[in-house]
């Protein structure tokens, strides 16, 4: 991880090829689409391998799977930040201004590949559906931070659209926690007519669907997983101020223009108007010496 910092912090260009791959890798207001690294281990289960191959074709960020009589069937996932990469013997880790944000190992149990179910034809680059069941998910932190690299724009996002078509919605993935262990479920979203425009839904099982058994992680702290949060100012939407919408769409602007009083045409009203000072006898009186 000190190679890693080093090298990025150190090295400068000497050409301009050079200088536009290193702005390239320079951190950005809005990043990139992120893509896929998987990594096997020197030793591998067959589940760790095709949970790999699975997991590839739902579009994760990155994960490492391994076996040993230690830890058989170990897989774990994580998410890099600023396209530095921190690879150790059995740890892959979200890295954050050269430090390690989250990382989390599993134990892999009852696994079910995509193969074993049939009929189950999932397209590519599709949007899928996350669900989050159990308490852990809210009140705990190590569970939080998980549904944190779940759910961000790493793993299932994929490329970015405008916009997403109903029909294009048709995969599911719950994530529950019972009795410590976080059940992996996958369905397929079937849109069925009915009476009404809006659709039946029924869910198939599908694939994969594994129980993963949380045995290692390491989260970043609070100010520094404050600080990864923190959104810069340029990319921040000011607040247009003076601006309304009726109900009709159209947009009323609010317009204030300084005043001059003193220029205002008014009805003069005889009680309002100064009278001219009259000067007093006593002051014409001249004092005699």
């Amino acid at each position: 991880m000190a190679l890693i910092s080093v090298f990025f912090s150190s090295r400068k260009p000497t050409t301009k090829r050079g200088k536009r791959y290193l702005e390239n890798r320079a951190p950005k207001l809005i990043e990139n689409d992120k893509t896929c690294l998987f990594i096997r281990g020197n030793r591998v289960s067959q589940a760790g391998v095709d949970l790999l191959k699975d997991l590839k074709y739902d579009a994760a960020l990155f994960v490492f799977t391994s076996h040993s009589k230690k830890r058989p069937n170990n897989i774990i996932m994580g998410k890099f930040c600023f396209y530095h990469i921190c690879v150790t013997r059995s740890a892959v880790g979200r890295l954050f201004s050269h430090h390690i944000l989250d990382m989390f190992e599993f134990g892999i149990e009852d696994f079910a590949s995509i193969a074993s179910f049939k009929n189950c034809l999932i397209p590519v680059g599709f949007k899928p559906c996350l669900s989050f069941m159990g308490l852990e998910f809210q009140q705990d932190p190590v569970y939080q931070r998980l549904k944190n690299l779940l759910t961000g724009r790493y793993l299932f996002r994929g490329p970015s659209v405008k916009t997403v078509r109903l029909q294009g919605i048709e995969y599911l993935l719950s994530f529950s926690v019972v009795d410590g262990k976080v059940k992996v479920r996958s369905y397929r979203i079937l849109l069925k007519k009915s009476d009404s425009r809006v659709p039946h839904v029924e869910l198939q099982s599908a694939g994969p669907s594994c129980d993963l058994t949380l045995r290692r992680n390491r989260t970043a702290s609070n100010d520094l997983y404050k600080s990864a949060c923190k959104t810069p100012r340029a990319v921040k939407v000011r607040k247009t101020k003076n601006l309304t919408m009726d109900v009709f769409g159209t947009r009323l602007g609010r317009i204030h223009v300084k005043q001059n009083l003193d220029e205002i045409r008014y009805t003069r009203i005889k009680g309002l108007k100064r009278k001219r000072s009259v000067p007093s006898e006593d002051t014409n009186k001249v004092q005699k010496p």
